[in-house]
């Protein structure tokens, strides 16, 4: 009869706030357990796998944003199950208007693209900002070490993607032409003394030049995170645009903290409204100049708003 009274008043929204999702069956939920760039310690699995044969159904599902969900959990385990992975110090995720756990790529720890640490800065954004209240909608954050963005940063409201600044040292140039074959870009050409020109306006910042060079003639100059704003995936999807270049790792906390305040203040009485849509509706004047004010050697001049991802596009019948 307790456990009967104890659940007429569950807050199903409150509980999905804190990571237990309802299923489809009855009493059973999932539970989103929180791991950050999507790296977990091997004691932390062995436990999962323990809780979730012990708690949950035949399987566990990994979500899209690299978190690790166990689904059929019974109403009456849900605290149980908190208990339990709280030994190896295992959090549970949350959902609704409120930081997310930040994805990344393994960065430059292992990776041989790898521009920066991205697992670095993921650790640190989700210490610092998980969880905090936007007050309008979910918020996302993405980390990815190079241009190949397979985290696919520039969907997430505020994407991060790794990038070096190549500069020629033409005295050490043997004018070989790797660099220019390398570059899918074309941000690299033959000079009329047969040495590369370089065309910063083209370049992606991938710094495949630096790495082909066999006389190290091209240096990486600034290196840092390009960073794409207003992105988000769903029904109406967006793709982010560019709003900084080579903000360095200690600057990205305080870089989306920025951003997430500007957001709260420009989204009051537009209701449940993400991010990208936000700057749609008022420009990018406003957000970009907010950021040149904090971020000046960083923030790009000029930008366009996000742009629109028409899936829809098709014959229909």
């Amino acid at each position: 009869m307790a456990e009967q009274s104890e659940k007429s008043h569950v807050d199903l929204n409150q509980l999905k706030a804190g990571g237990f999702i309802k299923e489809l069956g009855k009493d059973l939920f999932s539970v989103r357990l929180r791991v950050p760039g999507g790296r977990m310690a091997v004691s932390c699995l062995k436990k999962i796998v323990e809780v979730a044969e012990k708690y949950g159904g035949e399987f566990v599902h990994l979500s899209v944003r690299q978190s690790i969900e166990l689904v059929h959990v019974n109403f009456k385990h849900i605290g149980d199950v908190a208990e339990e992975l709280g030994m190896v110090r295992q959090k549970v995720a949350s959902c609704g208007a409120r930081v997310r756990v930040p994805v990344a790529c393994g960065g430059c720890e292992y990776n041989p693209k790898g521009l920066m640490d991205t697992q670095k800065s993921a650790l640190e954004i989700d210490a610092k900002l998980f969880g905090t209240e936007t007050g309008h909608h979910k918020f996302k954050v993405a980390f990815a070490g190079c241009s190949s963005d397979c985290p696919k940063s520039a969907t997430n409201d505020v994407g991060f993607q790794g990038a070096v600044l190549p500069v020629l040292d033409k005295d050490a140039c043997v004018g070989c032409g790797l660099c220019i074959k390398t570059c899918t870009v074309d941000a690299i050409r033959t000079g009329e003394d047969d040495k590369p020109v370089f065309a910063p306006e083209r370049c992606i910042y991938c710094g495949d030049c630096i790495k082909i060079c066999p006389t190290e003639a091209w240096k990486a100059g600034k290196r840092g995170y390009t960073v794409r704003i207003g992105g988000k995936w769903g029904r109406n999807p967006l793709v982010g645009t560019l709003f900084a270049t080579f903000l360095p790792e200690e600057k990205v906390a305080d870089f989306i903290s920025a951003v997430l305040a500007w957001y709260r203040k420009n989204s009051e009485g537009l209701g449940r409204i993400r991010l990208g849509d936000v700057i749609i509706r008022q420009g990018t004047e406003g957000l970009l100049s907010d950021l040149r004010n904090k971020f000046p050697q960083h923030a790009v001049e000029a930008t366009i708003p996000p742009q629109v991802i028409d899936t829809q596009i098709g014959k229909r019948p």
